[in-house]
């Protein structure tokens, strides 16, 4: 496989918020996401309850993408959640340039 054909867009959302960026995803060319769990450490996460701080729980959608189409649903993803607001998450995307044991059909042209 010659050069970087795929891209992986991560993106960390608070608790609950994975489906829509799934949803936002498929709806601008994604085949589906990745969701897994996590818990943030960030300077928007100080959040305290009765004086005892709460270590929010995240959900970090993983999204394989082929190349072209990385922009498209990544501007998806800004233009459609509110992770243009602080403390609501981030995306962003690391080239991909080996794949194994996937059978997508835009993974094999």
């Amino acid at each position: 496989m010659e050069g970087i054909l795929y891209d992986l867009i991560v993106t960390i959302v608070n608790k609950g918020r994975a489906d829509k960026i799934v949803e936002v995803s498929k709806k601008a060319g994604a085949e589906g996401g990745t969701i897994i769990f996590g818990r943030g450490t960030g300077i928007h996460e100080q959040a305290k309850l009765f004086g005892i701080p709460i270590e929010p729980e995240k959900e970090i959608v993983l999204t394989l993408i082929p190349k072209e189409k990385t922009q498209v649903v990544l501007e998806s993803i800004l233009n459609n959640t509110e992770l243009s607001k602080p403390g609501k998450g981030i995306a962003f995307v690391l080239p991909v340039d080996k794949i194994a044991g996937m059978n997508h059909d835009y993974l094999n042209k």
